[in-house]
């Protein structure tokens, strides 16, 4: 089972999503707002088993930048999904 940390990188921004994959699996992470529409798609790649991060710079799909708010990320690697919160603040 992936682990997984959210870090805000408030002063920038950004958020880093850093997980660690046990083995080696089709990874896909999304950003949904609250009413579960997709807002982007951070990564829909095979990745090999390690530690990995990968930054969300607070824009859509459009590289449109979204309001500031509370967003839900969602990791499926393999059999593995989890969902978490986080705040982006402006």
């Amino acid at each position: 089972m992936p682990c997984i940390r959210i870090i805000p990188i408030l002063l920038i921004r950004l958020t880093r999503i850093n997980y660690d994959l046990p083995e080696n699996v089709q990874v896909t992470i999304k950003v949904y707002d609250l009413l579960g529409r997709n807002i982007s798609t951070l990564l829909n790649t095979h990745q090999e088993a390690g530690y990995k991060s990968i930054v969300w710079d607070g824009k859509d799909d459009g590289g449109n930048s979204v309001a500031a708010g509370i967003y839900l990320f969602q990791i499926h690697a393999g059999d593995f999904i989890q969902s978490k919160k986080m705040v982006l603040l402006k």
